[in-house]
């Protein structure tokens, strides 16, 4: 019989975005990487990150200060543990990225829900592309890293006993010591996104096929200000420095800096908004002001108009804070893991961070995973996830969008693609509202519900678990 594999490795990453990238880098001192992407290194979700990183690195600031912001961004749903390691490690990561030669804009920005300035940015808002740029050049270059653009993972490979031992690629199978997870969120599931096609949750459905717990999946941000009848976001940091956001009168409504749910629901409640950028520098916004006036708007002439979409999800596959799922073997970092660090709401510009701070964790605990067999149990048939229909894409858009109720989410949990499934799951097991969960038939938070995860195993009932 002809040998299972030819290739084997002692990291498989499963992502060319930020998380991946830094934990190929990290892995990749002392040990051989093999990263796979469906696309060009450059173009992930990562590179369309506009609003920034947040550390505290203020001279007014300081990790218990943005551990706070967290925490009550996360409405009383944060694993402690988790914001600890984001926010005390961050300045840490940020230091990293200037010395791999990330050059980042004079001042600290300030968005929603953050009691300092202490976004930073780079371009403007081109923060997450210039810092994937510099780290897929530092990948690309670095020669223990072998990066396969165009292929990503059909299925993952597991032995009898549960174990992961690599993936299942159009290109053939990959063997590893350890397999990192860092294929991004799933907010392009929905009708209405920010997010490129991809984000459609591909790694959550591997993980859960190979027998892997997820959780939080009733946690999707909306994020309130995207050009309405498009995908593009239109970032905080431009609230941050002053636009504001009409009604159909030229009133405004709200907070424009209070946290994104609140903002999102009350510009769902009109239908859609006016953001106004007349009165701010928007040359600090190349780029995007660009993106504006090639849909066809003049944004120093007239407000532009902007509908919630989905952006960004804070569930995913369950891991400690060292990236280890309950599959042996499988880890997970970024969008597409659940440490609990967001709650039920994230901070903005935390989830960069998030990449930085668990994606070079998940690398170093990925170097004491044991050595592969010699022989290796044959190569199985690969189940690749199920793609989402734009039927689906709707019915998540109707029943699982800002406002959520039992009758719809009992439509969707009929729905017959996994992840739809999962998400009805858990958002019929919480009810209450809860941050970026609401649910008008529950529409206050349950005392009794602060600090429970609501978890998903297969072949389970969802439970309700404190993390620590």
């Amino acid at each position: 019989m002809p040998p299972a594999t030819s290739e084997r490795t002692d990291l498989l990453v499963i992502g060319g975005g930020i998380a991946g990238m830094t934990a190929a880098l990290v892995a990749a001192a002392d040990s051989d990487v093999v990263l796979l992407t469906r696309g060009p290194l450059l173009d992930s979700a990562s590179a369309w990150a506009q609003g920034g990183i947040a550390a505290a690195v203020g001279p007014d600031d300081s990790p218990a200060l943005h551990a706070a912001d967290t925490y009550r961004a996360g409405r009383d749903l944060c694993r402690p543990s988790a914001v600890e390691a984001l926010t005390v490690e961050g300045p840490a990561r940020i230091a990293d990225l200037v010395e791999l030669g990330v050059e980042f804009d004079q001042g600290f920005g300030l968005e929603g829900g953050h009691s300092r300035r202490r976004v930073l940015h780079a371009d403007g808002a081109a923060t997450g592309a210039a810092v994937s740029g510099t780290l897929a050049r530092r990948v690309l270059a670095h020669p223990r890293i072998s990066v396969r653009e165009g292929v990503g993972a059909l299925d993952l490979w597991t032995d009898e006993g549960g174990r992961c031992l690599g993936a299942l690629t159009a290109a053939g199978p990959v063997a590893a010591r350890a397999t990192l997870l860092a294929t991004g969120g799933m907010a392009a599931l929905w009708q209405r996104t920010t997010n490129p096609v991809g984000s459609a949750g591909d790694g959550v459905a591997l993980a859960w096929r190979a027998g892997a717990a997820v959780a939080d999946l009733e946690f999707v941000q909306f994020h309130p200000t995207a050009l309405a009848g498009s995908s593009l976001l239109l970032s905080e940091a431009l609230r941050g420095e002053g636009a504001t956001l009409l009604d159909a009168d030229g009133e405004r409504f709200t907070d424009e800096l209070a946290p994104r749910d609140v903002v999102a629901r009350a510009i769902d409640a009109r239908g859609t908004a006016l953001l106004d950028l007349r009165a701010i520098d928007r040359g600090r916004f190349p780029l995007l002001v660009a993106a504006i006036e090639s849909h066809g708007f003049d944004p120093g002439v007239e407000p532009v108009p902007v509908a919630p979409a989905a952006h960004y999800t804070m569930g995913g596959i369950v891991t400690d804070l060292d990236g280890h799922t309950e599959v042996p073997g499988l880890y997970a970092a970024g969008e597409c893991a659940c440490t609990g660090v967001h709650g039920a709401n994230r901070l903005a510009s935390n989830s960069l961070l998030e990449c930085l701070v668990f994606g070079r964790r998940a690398a170093l605990a990925a170097h004491d995973e044991p050595t592969l067999p010699a022989e290796l149990p044959p190569v199985p048939e690969a189940v690749p996830p199920l793609p989402a229909s734009a039927a689906v894409r709707e019915r998540l858009w109707a029943d699982a969008g800002l406002v959520r109720d039992r009758a719809g989410l009992r439509r969707l949990l009929a729905v017959e693609h996994p992840l739809a499934m999962l998400v009805a799951a858990c958002a019929l097991r919480r009810e209450e509202s809860r941050g970026a969960h609401f649910r008008a038939d529950f529409p206050v938070e349950a005392v009794e519900l602060a600090g429970r995860h609501v978890v998903l195993r297969p072949g389970r009932e969802a439970v309700l678990e404190l993390w620590q």
